[in-house]
């Protein structure tokens, strides 16, 4: 199942029990889980950062949206950070093998529950968005809580995506969206004049000539007596971490003033600190698979289940059903991913990345991190055919028996069609950019695509095992058929 983050952000930083009782809501729902919450009194705003799958994210959302609207009040809020309301955002983040569209639809779907639920009018905004103007939440919560509430039954351009024409009384508005991984980082100047911080954050960011990908504005933290530039990188591959503290730090050194701490809010991928640490201790040729850590989480995760390869080669081994070809076909994928993925990242060159090289690496990470999931739903298609089969052989005749079972057939000849489907692409990925890669690696891409291959050749052959129980049961397979004439290796 596609897995997603989302990051709902929350009007209320100084009350922690409210805080509390909000994040206690998704805790409620099973399969999501809260794995960070942060609270700024000065900000005024609370960012929690959850993780599950789709339904149950939606599900957890409202939850906690319906505390929030209960709890906070709009017209007695003041804080640092713009607001629109008392959930003021909710972004959905696509992991793994996730897509961007399946968190548009997400969005969407939160979107329509809370216009009819809590009666919030709705903004689809970044890649959720339905007009172009509304890409940019700074543009969707601009005049903030009370500027929308005044204009936005007579402004077209506030019209909401769902919901009423009106703000609610004391919830506001919300920003519902999808979007990359984001990594809010602050940086406090050793000044508290909030001046110099404007100025600086005016530099830096994307709109007004300075880092691509940066937004950034400055506000005063009276607790600290400091000034804060607060920043959102939104793609941290474009702009890293160094790179836009280092452009804050000589935008700031202009005024006299140098950087005291920084920090990041919420959570942040390791590769980010990866890029930092590499930059400031000029670590040329790092590499990062020496990591302990990432060592031992390779061996984890080499195979189903989070189990070492020998485990799971034992179980191939034994005289079980399952595992079988069919999940052997997708580690066999997996590994052929992996591979692919560690010779781009030789062959990419970091102070100058090429887009596609890029991409095509992005598609074998979410290829590799779906074709471990589909080693998993291979098992559980096959024992599922098992039980529908005993079923239907205990209740002759019942048409629920009988619709179970050709569904069974239909998903045990569905999962390896996927993984033939993600092989041949990758595979397709790969040659596409082989003559840019690393020569002295030719050898690691040779075995990449031959891995490929083999789980290709394999994964058809379990789905074409499943197409005689279709045909007994009079269901067409033309279309599996085609599907595996197209996707077989020529020659």
């Amino acid at each position: 199942m596609s897995r997603f983050e989302c990051v709902p952000n929350f009007s209320e930083g100084r009350d922690e029990s409210k805080v509390a009782r909000i994040a206690a809501a998704a805790r409620e729902v099973p399969g999501v889980t809260v794995l960070d919450v942060e609270r700024n009194a000065d900000h005024h705003r609370s960012v929690i950062s959850l993780v599950g799958e789709g339904d149950a994210l939606v599900e957890a959302v409202v939850r906690m949206m319906t505390v929030a609207t209960a709890t906070i009040d709009l017209t007695h809020h003041q804080g640092e950070h713009p607001r629109m309301g008392a959930t003021d955002v909710v972004p959905f983040v696509p992991l793994g093998s996730a897509s961007m569209a399946e968190a548009v639809k997400l969005a969407e779907r939160l979107g329509e529950r809370v216009a009819r639920e809590l009666g919030i009018p709705v903004y689809l905004y970044a890649a959720a968005a339905r007009r172009p103007d509304r890409a940019d939440l700074a543009k969707v919560r601009e005049g903030q809580f009370e500027g929308i509430r005044d204009s936005i039954a007579t402004d077209p351009a506030r019209a909401p995506d769902f919901g009423p024409a009106k703000v609610h009384p004391t919830a506001g508005a919300v920003a519902i969206g999808a979007r990359p991984v984001l990594i809010a980082y602050n940086a406090y100047l050793t000044t508290a004049d909030v001046t110099i911080a404007k100025k600086v954050a005016k530099a830096v960011r994307a709109r007004d000539g300075g880092l691509p990908e940066v937004k950034a504005l400055g506000f005063e933290i009276r607790e600290r007596a400091r000034a804060q530039v607060s920043m959102n990188l939104t793609d941290y591959r474009v702009t890293p971490i160094h790179r836009a503290l280092e452009a804050v730090r000589r935008e700031a050194q202009r005024y006299g003033v140098g950087i005291e701490e920084s920090e990041v809010v919420g959570l942040v991928p390791e590769d980010a600190l990866f890029d930092a640490a590499e930059y400031y201790l000029q670590l040329h040729s790092f590499d990062r698979g020496a990591v302990l850590e990432r060592k031992v989480r390779a061996v984890d995760a080499a195979t189903p289940g989070g189990e070492s390869i020998a485990s799971f080669a034992a179980r191939l081994a034994a005289r079980t059903p399952t595992p079988g070809g069919g999940s052997a076909s997708a580690v066999a994928a997996a590994l052929g991913a992996a591979l692919g993925e560690m010779v781009l990242a030789y062959s990419v060159d970091p102070s100058n990345p090429s887009d596609d090289l890029r991409e095509t690496s992005r598609a074998l990470t979410e290829g590799r991190g779906r074709l471990l999931e589909l080693a998993d739903e291979d098992s559980r298609s096959y024992e599922a055919v098992r039980a529908a089969r005993r079923a239907r052989k205990e209740r002759a005749g019942a048409p629920d028996a009988e619709a179970a079972y050709v569904a069974a057939l239909e998903g045990a000849a569905g999962v390896p069609l996927e993984t033939a489907r993600r092989a041949v692409d990758l595979s397709a990925r790969i040659e596409a950019v082989r003559a840019r890669t690393k020569a002295a690696l030719g050898s690691d891409l040779v075995t990449a695509l031959a891995l490929l291959r083999a789980a290709t050749e394999g994964a058809l052959a379990n789905v074409a095992i499943n197409l005689d129980d279709l045909r007994a049961v009079g269901r067409p397979v033309d279309a599996f058929e085609s599907e595996i004439g197209r996707l077989r290796p020529r020659g």
